[in-house]
């Protein structure tokens, strides 16, 4: 009978602090984050594309139209800043530069093509975090859209469509006929103040955004797709990167819907660029080969302060997968991913320790990546064949990964296979694994990345103290 006393006095002791928890947001900037800032300012200069001599019938090469624009637009950064619009037609182009205070506008039937010729996508250095091309030693092309050391740039539009007809550089790729790393199609380094909304972006030949160096982006309301087996087609990987808000956004592509990172190997160990304060909200999708939400492989400068909510993945190999390796060094910390809806996906939650994969042979493998405080939570799953694959690194530490409140139908017999990490749990189904069933309350919520957090955050604190007093 005692006996029986104790459980239900636990079960009703979890369930009071789930209820809790449940009616409080998670206390970040998101707001000011997220928040807009540039999106109804008005420049007060503005030219059409076609005044700069460019036709929009899908086979004129308008590379020279969009670097005078931009270039006679370049006199206005100062005065305000300019508007380059695109009218609907069908655009091709090579690679061209953007500008500080510019708005690049696409009407809704504009659609930018990317040229099918690679002497149009020019050779630029390695990125200094990764040492040379991600594919290959050497250079890399340039993106479709670039830009470097930049202020205040808006891409957006009427969700007109910006298409990297990326199948020829997919075909290269598999072939092994690439003589450099295939390019992006969106690229902005070492720039502050990038807004992407409100466009389609189709078929990129590698990344298609790629924030790298960046602080204080936004990207909102896109639609990225390329086809489910393209090669390493990710969505929006922000790199080295801070203060970035990604939310109401719809992926489907051949590789990680979102990918964060900060450099591979020794590089990003030297260049010790982190990526951090990001914010995920309202993310939908699905791919074959990847993940939703991946952190990772190239996470050497280090990833912290990462919140995702509201998250939906479907049809999909990977939910949230951590990926890492010897010799990557960095950090993964500080971590906190909630209300999380998966449905047919193969694995929820992956740790994959094994991505070796090296930039040369000058890397340090005793040098281990230091990964901790990463919280999941409401997460619920349907069709999930792997409720959890949490490999850490035998002699290194994963620690304090905390589970709550997870609820996944599995249809295999091993829901969850664990090892080399440390963590807590509590209302988990089916039961986890055995390095992470000791419970989070009440010991154990301070060890997990925001939980304290709810309770500070909250305006019923007295009502908190008792939860957690005894």
């Amino acid at each position: 009978m005692v006996n029986f006393v104790c459980i239900c006095f636990q079960l009703v002791y979890l369930l009071l602090v789930l209820a809790f928890f449940s009616h409080i947001t998670w206390a970040v900037k998101g707001n000011s984050l997220c928040k807009q800032t540039g999106m109804g300012e008005i420049r007060p200069h503005s030219v059409t594309i076609t005044e700069f001599g460019a036709v929009g019938d899908g086979v004129t090469l308008n590379t020279k139209a969009f670097q005078n624009a931009i270039f006679y637009l370049n006199s206005f950064a100062d005065k305000g800043g300019a508007k380059l619009f695109v009218p609907a037609g069908r655009w091709l182009t090579g690679s061209f530069d953007l500008i500080s205070h510019l708005t690049l506008w696409l009407d809704k039937d504009a659609v930018i093509l990317g040229s099918m010729n690679s002497d149009d996508w020019p050779v630029v250095d390695p990125l200094p975090s990764y040492g040379r091309g991600r594919e290959l030693p050497g250079g890399r092309h340039r993106s479709l859209i670039y830009g470097r050391n930049l202020t205040d740039v808006i891409i957006t539009g009427d969700n007109g469509t910006i298409d990297g007809q990326g199948s020829v550089w997919w075909n290269w790729f598999r072939s092994k006929t690439l003589n450099y790393t295939r390019p992006h199609l969106v690229e902005l380094m070492n720039s502050t103040g990038v807004v992407i909304s409100n466009l389609t972006f189709l078929n990129s030949p590698f990344w298609t955004i790629h924030p790298v160096y960046c602080s204080h982006v936004i990207v909102q309301d896109v639609t990225i797709l390329a086809p489910l087996d393209s090669p390493n087609t990710d969505g929006i990987d922000p790199d080295s990167s801070d203060d970035v808000c990604i939310e109401d956004c719809y992926i489907s592509t051949g590789d990680d819907l979102i990918s964060i990172k900060s450099g591979w190997d020794e590089y990003g160990i030297s260049f010790a660029r982190p990526s951090r304060n990001i914010i995920i909200r309202r993310l939908t999708g699905h791919n074959r080969n990847g993940s939703g939400i991946a952190i990772g492989s190239e996470m050497s400068g280090g990833v912290s302060e990462v919140y995702a909510e509201n998250i939906y993945f479907f049809n999909s190999s990977t939910g949230i997968i951590l990926k890492t390796a010897r010799g990557r060094g960095g950090y993964v910390r500080n971590i906190y991913i909630s209300n999380v809806t998966l449905v047919g996906v193969d694995t929820a939650i992956f740790f994959n320790s094994n991505f070796s994969q090296h930039p040369d042979e000058f890397y340090d493998p005793n040098s281990l990546p230091v990964i901790e405080r990463i919280t999941f939570k409401d997460v619920i799953g349907d069709n999930i064949k792997v409720a959890g694959l949490l490999k850490g690194i035998e002699g290194d530490s994963f620690r304090h990964i905390c589970l709550l409140n997870i609820t996944l139908d599995v249809t295999t017999k091993s829901p969850w296979n664990c090892s080399n990490i440390q963590g807590y749990s509590s209302l988990v189904s089916p039961e986890t694994c055995e390095p992470l069933k000791e419970s989070i309350y009440p010991k154990h919520y301070s060890d997990c990345y925001l939980l304290p957090n709810h309770l500070r955050s909250s305006g019923n604190q007295n009502k908190g103290s008792w939860l957690f007093s005894s």
